[in-house]
């Protein structure tokens, strides 16, 4: 049966190829991805999917379904279509969509006879306000038994972790002046961003070495003789769990609160976009995937322990259904994610096989959880249990930070 999964990937490379390169070549921005999603939504509507468009109010959003007339597991693999500012389509999301409609299109071919139903969800703007969040809290994935997908890369990797991360945004505000004449009439918004930027790298120290802070200053004044009453800076605050993140960011708050104090600035804090979880990979799902991308010819020895490459909403996910997110080989030569090297390289033949080899690993992964003995139940039980030591993990550790 795996056979006729990939042949009917086979069957389609053409427009699978075509679809990749329309969307390659038309980049568009988180929750703009209307080409993308149009595009999309098209495909799977001719394979025979049922496709539910602007799901939670979101115009960019769909969800396509295939049901079986035989009961079974849940499918869902994942699609990402967003691009990033300036550089277009650097991070190789439409390789991720399409990878993703393959997979779907190769299991449709056999699911009538094995049971079950397939769930293709697209989620817009991953790189900011990713949609995969609301869904999550929706309670989207809840009744999925297994959420796929797999993110293009130079080499390939074990579906690993990510860091959990919050985007939060400061705002002070001052009072103008003139900045010759008469400075001391003025409260300066830029000198309190000043402030939390310096009280930010000296809190760095004291923090676990899995932390990343990384901000910038959106607004800064209008003119260099006149003091600033409005300053803004944006910050993402990450680390390796949602725990200690959480505890991080009340830090950086009261360096925040510090720097309003010093100045005498009034100071708003908000979060500018989704928080994400970092990924909690099924590692029952995850080793299912890395035997079919052996069957399919990668050598095991050739492929890495998972790393965190970022944040992902993925995490979100994760904390609701059993979830994987394995790195597929695109490129032969090594270039890092969000850069233009990247970038071109993704759009190549060489890109559009990899993103088919891809997508067949997914489809057959897929196939073994609706059918393989007992295998749905044990990743579902395998999730429950580590989201349960995540749980008590989170709880010991509130508990902990009330102790002298």
């Amino acid at each position: 049966m795996k056979e006729h999964i990939f042949a009917t990937i086979d069957r389609l490379s053409a427009v699978l190829k075509e679809t990749s390169l329309f969307i390659g070549r038309n980049p568009e921005l988180g929750h703009e991805e209307f080409k993308a999603a149009e595009k999309l939504t098209g495909l799977l509507a001719q394979l025979g999917f049922d496709v539910e468009r602007g799901v939670l109010d979101i115009p960019t959003s769909f969800i396509a379904r295939y049901t079986s007339p035989k009961p079974g597991p849940v499918i869902a693999f994942m699609a990402e279509y967003d691009a990033l500012p300036d550089i277009g389509h650097a991070c190789g999301h439409h390789l991720i969509c399409t990878m993703s409609i393959a997979a779907a299109a190769g299991l449709k071919a056999v699911i009538d006879e094995a049971g079950g139903e397939i769930r293709v969800y697209g989620t817009p703007a991953e790189e900011t306000k990713g949609a995969k969040v609301p869904m999550s809290k929706a309670g989207l994935f809840d009744d999925v038994d297994a959420a796929l997908m797999a993110h293009p890369y130079h080499t390939y990797e074990h579906s690993g972790t990510s860091l959990a991360m919050d985007a939060v945004q400061f705002e002070y505000f001052g009072k103008a002046a003139h900045a010759a004449a008469s400075p001391h009439e003025g409260i300066n918004a830029l000198d309190a961003v000043l402030q939390l930027f310096n009280s930010i790298n000296a809190l760095r120290q004291q923090l676990e070495s899995h932390v990343r802070i990384h901000g910038i200053i959106t607004e800064g004044g209008t003119a260099p003789n006149i003091i600033p009453e409005y300053a803004v800076a944006q910050f993402y605050v990450r680390s390796g769990n949602r725990p200690y993140t959480d505890e991080t960011v009340r830090k950086v708050i009261r360096c925040a609160e510090g720097a309003a104090l010093q100045t005498g600035a009034k100071l708003t804090v908000t979060n500018y976009e989704y928080s994400y979880d970092e990924l909690l990979t099924n590692q029952e799902l995850s080793d299912t995937y890395t035997k079919n991308l052996a069957a399919l010819g990668v050598d095991p020895e050739a492929i890495e322990t998972g790393k965190d490459h970022g944040s992902l909403d993925l995490g979100n996910v994760s904390r609701r259904c059993p979830a994987i997110h394995p790195y597929v080989k695109v490129i032969d030569r090594k270039h890092l994610l969000h850069t233009v090297e990247f970038r071109d390289l993704a759009l190549e033949d060489r890109a559009l096989d990899g993103m088919l080899l891809g997508a067949k690993a997914l489809a057959a992964t897929a196939y073994d959880v609706l059918t393989v003995p007992g295998l749905a139940d044990s990743i579902r039980q395998s999730f429950r249990m580590a989201v349960e030591d995540k749980r008590l993990s989170a709880s010991f550790k509130q508990e902990g930070d009330g102790q002298s």
